[in-house]
């Protein structure tokens, strides 16, 4: 049956419209992207193939571009569209974030590092650069490494603090496994930063490690 063919209530989009997103399913969220089914399958009943070849939503929206598009009803103009779309996303969580004082809006923090990092395959360190305000002037991915380590250089966090004329500084890396808990790497880098920069009279307000869930915050736990 056809997804026209439903009740009203049923169809993902007059529901959205109705109810709003988050009553929605994965499934009924991805059908209205895919806005089309296949031969033989409604984009509802698509959707839900896909969330099972893929395993989860998350894996669907992280794929590359080879295994997305070999998939029935995906191709390049589908990836390119949903590159597009979380692209928004991260420019508006961008957009939010610089409205008031990061210390003032943590979720937001959260939030846009969240967008930024937990996709990312590899560990990705990087910073957030305030100013005296603590408003953002910029974010920098500094430094890449492997599945689970990245090489940080303080000097070159120190240059781009410099470069970027910031106050202070908000610190962030990923952890690919999931685990947000810091590791004693982890805590000893965020030591020796704090006491570079200290000689150029630059603060670090926090750490973020982001893994699955909310981003961890060093700070709040005291952990420096």
């Amino acid at each position: 049956m056809s997804i026209r063919d439903w009740p009203a209530a049923e169809r993902p989009r007059e529901k959205l419209l109705e109810q709003g997103s988050a009553s929605l399913s994965d499934a009924e969220l991805l059908a209205i992207f895919l806005r089309t089914g296949a031969a033989g399958k409604s984009a509802v009943d698509l959707a839900r193939h896909l969330l099972g070849k893929f395993g989860s939503l998350r894996a669907l929206l992280e794929a590359d571009q080879p295994a997305f598009s070999a998939e029935l009803g995906l191709g390049p103009a589908k990836f390119a569209q949903l590159q597009a779309v979380q692209e928004m996303n991260r420019r508006h969580l961008a957009e939010r974030l610089r409205v008031r004082s990061a210390l003032e809006n943590p979720q937001a923090v959260r939030d846009y590092l969240k967008s930024m990092l937990r996709h990312e395959q590899q560990e990705v360190f990087g910073c957030l650069f305030l100013d005296s305000r603590h408003q953002v002037l910029a974010f920098e991915a500094l430094f890449r490494g492997s599945i689970d380590s990245t090489a940080v250089h303080p000097r070159e966090v120190v240059k781009r603090a410099l470069a970027n004329n910031a106050a202070a500084l908000i610190l962030c890396h990923n952890h690919p496994s999931g685990n947000a808990a810091p590791s004693q790497a982890d805590r000893q880098l965020t030591k020796r930063l704090q006491e570079a920069l200290q000689l150029i009279d630059v603060r670090i307000l926090d750490h973020f490690i982001v893994g699955d869930g909310d981003p961890l915050s060093m700070a709040e736990y005291g952990w420096m």
